[in-house]
C-alpha cells in the first residue's frame, strides 16, 4: 500500500494542504513568500505534487523544484524557511491524527526536495 494510500488518498491530501496553507500563511517567518500567489492555484498544485510525491496518481504538472522555488531563492528563501514550512506539514498531520510513523515518512520525502527547493 503506497504511503499516498496509507494516508487516506485524495481527501486526506486535499483536507492536509488546506490546513498546511492556513499554518503557513500565518508564519511571519515564511508568509511573505506567498505574497500576491493565487492561492487557489498554488493549492491546486501543491496536492498534484504531493499526491505523486506519496505514490497516488501522478497529475503534477508543475515546475521542477529547482526551478519552481528559483525566484524565492533569489528573494532569500533558505533553510530556516524549509524547516519551517516541514515544521507546519508535520503540525498539519499531527492534527488530522496521521500515525507519528507516517510523519516520518513525509518528513523524510520532504527532506529530499531540500537541495532543489533551496537551489544547492
Amino acid at each position: 500500500m503506497s504511503l499516498y494510500e496509507q494516508l487516506g488518498g485524495d481527501a486526506a491530501v486535499n483536507a492536509a494542504v488546506d490546513i498546511f496553507y492556513r499554518k503557513v500563511l500565518k508564519d511571519a517567518r515564511i508568509s511573505r513568500f506567498f505574497q500576491g500567489v493565487d492561492m487557489e492555484r498554488q493549492a491546486a498544485k501543491q496536492k498534484a505534487f504531493l499526491t505523486m510525491a506519496f505514490g497516488g496518481p501522478n497529475n503534477y504538472s508543475g515546475l521542477d523544484m529547482r526551478r519552481g522555488h528559483a525566484h524565492l531563492v533569489a528573494q532569500g528563501l533558505d533553510d530556516s524557511h524549509f524547516d519551517a514550512v516541514v515544521e507546519h506539514l508535520g503540525a498539519t498531520l499531527k492534527e488530522l491524527n496521521v500515525p507519528d510513523a507516517l510523519i516520518v515518512q513525509v518528513a523524510a520525502i520532504a527532506e529530499t526536495t531540500r537541495n532543489d527547493v533551496l537551489g544547492k
